[in-house]
């Protein structure tokens, strides 16, 4: 790809035409300060850290989901949770590099499937709203939590008190913070994809503002039918072409899936978006910020 398309990419997610869909590649490069472990944030390092470190049976080990739903019904739905807490609330972590990058940018609409706290922390210095799936809940009739924050910490808020001018992080799969939500094993995917096909898993005013956006994939493999089904529901009433995807290595299925989207394939990787965006990438990019409180 040239850097004039790169340019125009870059400027599209400036102006917030071009909403960042973000994947577990933009934690790359993620370490703990103590250990120097990377942090787990793919399906298979997902898998191997829940499971101490071992592999599971390979029908497990085919995605995070199916690994997780075995898990909880061995040890417990609170299992899982309680594994993802201890990842995720760890203040350890260096900060990723693509993060650093995006807080300069600060788009409007974020969406990011990973489960932790870098990107609520790349917008600590700015209100914003934070909308994360739930998923075997009662007591509503929706799949989301929505949450205020005034630049100090979060509240709770209706669809109709939200401040929709802010800008809104989407993060579908949840966070630790403000509270633990998370969308996990595979019953949690059933309920909430279910209910986000039909409408209950975004807020209304969601629904409008993302009618005709493109988006551009970061760090995203498209080569499992879970992560695609949430895609595919997230992304409706897209724009022509719906968005790039950076795939730097793409297989049959993920050119098969992004055609059928109306997706077009950008051969590169997170390293040469942000190389283009006059970001030099290191071996094992690590940068010291405060995080969020919450946990």
């Amino acid at each position: 790809m040239t850097q004039q398309n790169f340019d125009a990419l870059i400027a599209g997610l400036k102006t917030g035409q071009i909403v960042p869909y973000l994947g577990p590649g933009v934690l790359a490069g993620v370490t703990h300060k103590e250990t120097q472990a990377e942090m787990p944030a793919d399906s298979d390092s997902l898998i191997l850290a829940m499971n101490g470190g071992k592999p599971m049976a390979p029908r497990l080990m085919y995605e995070f989901p199916r690994a997780a739903m075995d898990m909880e019904l061995k040890k417990g739905r609170s299992f899982v949770n309680k594994f993802l807490d201890a990842t995720y609330c760890d203040t350890q972590w260096s900060r990723s590099l693509f993060h650093d990058w995006l807080a300069g940018i600060k788009p409007h609409y974020v969406i990011d499937v990973n489960r932790d706290t870098q990107l609520q922390e790349s917008y600590a210095d700015t209100p914003h709203l934070l909308i994360r799936g739930i998923a075997r809940i009662a007591g509503t009739d929706y799949r989301f939590k929505l949450h205020q924050y005034d630049g100090e910490s979060y509240r709770e808020v209706s669809q109709e008190q939200a401040d929709t001018s802010l800008p809104i992080l989407f993060k579908p799969m949840g966070s630790p913070v403000p509270d633990a939500t998370y969308i996990a094993s595979d019953a949690d995917y059933v309920d909430y994809i279910t209910e986000l096909m039909g409408g209950f898993g975004l807020p209304a005013f969601l629904k409008e503002y993302r009618v005709d956006k493109q988006y551009l994939f970061i760090g995203l493999p498209m080569n499992r039918d879970t992560e695609r089904m949430v895609l595919s529901d997230i992304i409706y009433a897209a724009g022509k072409p719906a968005g790039w995807a950076l795939i730097d290595e793409p297989n049959d299925k993920e050119r098969r899936f992004c055609k059928r989207m109306n997706i077009e394939i950008v051969e590169a990787s997170v390293a040469d978006l942000l190389n283009a965006a006059g970001i030099a990438v290191p071996v094992n990019p690590a940068i010291d910020e405060p995080q969020l409180v919450g946990c």
